[in-house]
């Protein structure tokens, strides 16, 4: 593996294009800093102990939470993202607590039931400016944390939120349109849109990838969606598994799953970090801000790589999240959404006490579809059913 030059690394061990706690753009809310903890650091800590990241716990990354206590959630699925992105950020002499603090809010603003529920929710909120989950994370840690006495929303320095809204790349608006919540916010705090985010932030994107590609394959192969001899078909996921039983041909199949996971991770890691140093040596950036400008990623992974990536995710695709079984929880999740969605809408006064008050503020139905939004995104896997079943579920009280 290579590793930067001697030269393009700082006295204090960070290259020149890494985001600098100590050259931070600040706060939308000033505050003094803290004398023991970085700028990033205290963004990372915010994050872990707001509301939204404990609720990730019993929401969907592709099991329904009661489907059994071993696969992953949100919760475990952004711990180890994180744990990747730290991992990559320190060898390539970046801000590690910023990539950190990225990877662990990239999930916040996910809706139950996982991408179902998104989809079922902005469909629902299709007249009233839509929904998104990377805008309603953004709206999660600006307006909708309450916790502190001066400011709702987390107050998060501008490197997270640069992090958080553009981690996947620039927002170009479609037809001029961009989220509703990143729309308004860039009126009070510039994130720079057209631009791509900073390294950290790219680090942690690549690594939410790695993490979920890799870690669906164990979880479908307990769940008995396939086989580690139909996954040993593909390219490079099969040449590990076939490394693996050539080295242990007696290792039973549990063992063989998580050596495949754990190795398939090393090799992806490596070969993101050599791509992004191989493009990092083309820009020969000296700032952050040469990152965000560059016009197109510094992070990514090899072509070939992407390839065999790609042909990954088609086969998860077909044999995991189209699978009948995710089906039939993806139709439930949808109707559980829209149900709920149009008895608040129809009866606000059905909502709790603290909601309606919010709703009392809106000046029309778009303002209260927001409102209404903003607490069905809110909830967990298991109090959405528990709700709906309250509702619609004659014999509950």
């Amino acid at each position: 593996m290579n590793h930067r030059p001697e030269s393009q690394i700082s006295s204090r061990g960070r290259a020149p294009y890494a985001s600098d706690p100590a050259r931070s753009r600040g706060r939308l809310y000033a505050e003094p800093e803290s004398q023991t903890r970085s700028v990033f650091q205290r963004d990372r800590d915010r994050i872990i102990h707001s509301g939204a990241f404990r609720k990730l716990q019993y929401k969907t990354q592709v099991f329904v939470y009661h489907e059994g206590d071993y696969y992953r959630t949100r919760l475990t699925h952004s711990i180890e993202v994180a744990q990747i992105a730290r991992s990559i950020a320190r060898v390539l002499h970046v801000d590690e607590d910023l990539a950190e603090a990225v990877a662990l809010a990239h999930d916040l603003g996910h809706t139950p039931f996982g991408h179902a529920g998104e989809n079922a929710l902005d469909k629902c909120m299709r007249d009233y400016g839509g929904f998104d989950h990377n805008d309603q994370a953004l709206r999660i840690v600006t307006r909708l944390e309450e916790r502190y006495a001066d400011f709702n929303g987390l107050n998060l320095s501008w490197e997270a939120l640069d992090g958080l809204v553009k981690h996947n790349g620039p927002l170009v608006p479609v037809d001029e349109v961009l989220p509703v919540t990143i729309n308004a916010f860039r009126h009070e705090f510039d994130l720079e849109l057209d631009t791509y985010a900073g390294i950290e932030a790219q680090v942690a994107a690549l690594s939410d990838d790695i993490a979920y590609n890799t870690h669906d394959i164990e979880d479908g192969v307990r769940a008995q969606f396939f086989t580690l001899d139909e996954l040993a078909e593909l390219p490079l996921v099969g040449d590990i598994i076939n490394e693996v039983r050539g080295r242990n041909p007696n290792l039973e199949s549990g063992r063989v799953v998580h050596e495949t996971t754990r190795r398939l991770i090393d090799r992806l890691v490596r070969d993101l970090t050599a791509e992004t140093e191989r493009r990092l040596a083309e820009v020969k950036p000296q700032s952050a801000d040469d990152i965000r400008k560059a016009g197109r990623p510094v992070v990514s992974l090899s072509e070939s790589v992407r390839t065999a990536e790609k042909q990954l995710r088609k086969f998860l695709d077909t044999r995991m999240y189209h699978d009948y079984r995710v089906n039939r929880m993806t139709s439930k999740a949808r109707r559980i959404l829209a149900d709920l969605f149009r008895q608040f809408m129809a009866e606000p006064d059905t909502l709790p006490t603290q909601w309606q008050a919010q709703i009392g503020q809106s000046r029309d139905d778009t303002g209260k579809a927001r409102v209404i939004a903003d607490y069905l995104a809110g909830m967990t896997d298991r109090f959405a059913i528990a709700e709906h079943q309250r509702f619609f579920d004659f014999h509950e009280p």
